[in-house]
C-alpha cells in the first residue's frame, strides 16, 4: 500500500477529489491510504497563525517555517517530501511512475505569496511545479500529483492497458479517440478505426501518435528520436 501525506492550510479541499473517481476507488481497493494534516494545527497562537510578512518587504505574506517542521516531526515518514513551487521542477510521468512504486508520498502546499525557503532547503527533498503558472496554493498541484501517481497502482484502473496507451508513456503524445456514432453532425471516426484490421488501426495510431508529438511537443519528440535512434 502507498501512504500519501498531504501538508496543507486547507484539510477541506481534498476531501471529495481523493474519495471521487480513481483515487477514491484505489482507496476503497486499500491500494493507498490518505492522510491529510491541517498546518494550523502544528501552530501555538490563538490565532492559528501559519504566515507573516517577508523579510525586505515586499507584496504578499508567506508561510512560516515553523508549523512545517513540527508537522513533519509529528508525522516522522521517509522521503520524498515533495513541496509544491513554482520554482521546482517540471512534475514529470517518470515521477508518477517513481512515486507510484514507493511505499509513501508527502506533499506540502505551499499558499500566498510563498513559503519560508527553509522548508524548501532542510525538510523537502525535493521541489515540484505542474508548468509554467502560478496558482493561489499547491492543492490543485498535489491533487494533480496524487491523480497521476495513483492510477498508476497495480488494479487502480480496471484495465492496464489504459495507462499504458497513455500519453507519455511511452514518451509520445496519445494517438486522438474517437467512438460512436461513426458519423456526428456530419464529422466522420476515420474509415481505418472502423476496417477492423488490427494492423492498419495500430500503423495510424502510431502515425498520428508521432505526428502530435512533434507538432505540439517537440522537445518530447527530439527526446523519443534520440532514444530510438529514428
Amino acid at each position: 500500500m502507498l501512504d500519501i501525506t498531504v501538508v496543507t492550510l486547507f484539510p477541506e479541499y481534498f476531501a471529495a477529489p481523493l474519495a471521487t473517481s480513481i483515487p477514491g476507488r484505489a482507496a476503497g481497493k486499500q491500494l493507498v491510504r490518505y492522510r491529510v494534516v491541517d498546518l494550523r494545527a502544528h501552530t501555538h497562537d490563538r490565532h492559528q497563525t501559519a504566515d507573516d510578512e517577508p523579510y525586505g518587504g515586499g507584496a504578499g505574506m508567506v508561510l512560516k517555517p515553523e508549523p512545517f517542521f513540527e508537522a513533519m516531526d509529528a508525522l516522522a515518514v521517509p522521503p520524498p517530501v515533495v513541496l509544491l513551487s513554482a520554482r521546482g521542477k517540471s512534475f514529470t510521468h517518470d515521477d508518477a511512475v517513481r512515486y507510484s512504486v514507493g511505499t509513501h508520498l508527502t506533499l506540502l502546499c505551499g499558499h500566498y505569496k510563498d513559503v519560508d525557503q527553509r522548508v524548501a532547503d532542510h525538510l523537502a527533498t525535493e521541489e515540484l511545479s505542474i508548468g509554467d503558472v502560478v496558482l493561489s496554493g499547491g492543492e490543485p498541484a498535489a491533487l494533480c500529483v496524487v491523480d497521476a501517481v495513483v492510477r498508476l497502482l497495480p488494479g487502480a484502473l480496471g484495465d492496464h492497458e489504459s495507462a499504458q496507451t497513455d500519453s507519455f508513456y511511452e514518451g509520445l503524445l496519445a494517438p486522438p479517440s474517437y467512438t460512436r456514432p461513426p458519423e456526428y453532425r456530419g464529422h466522420k471516426v476515420p474509415e481505418v478505426l472502423l476496417s477492423g484490421d488490427h494492423a492498419k488501426i495500430a500503423q495510424w495510431r502510431q502515425a498520428e501518435s508521432e505526428r502530435l508529438t512533434r507538432e505540439r511537443r517537440p522537445e518530447l519528440w527530439d527526446r523519443h528520436t534520440a532514444l530510438t535512434g529514428e
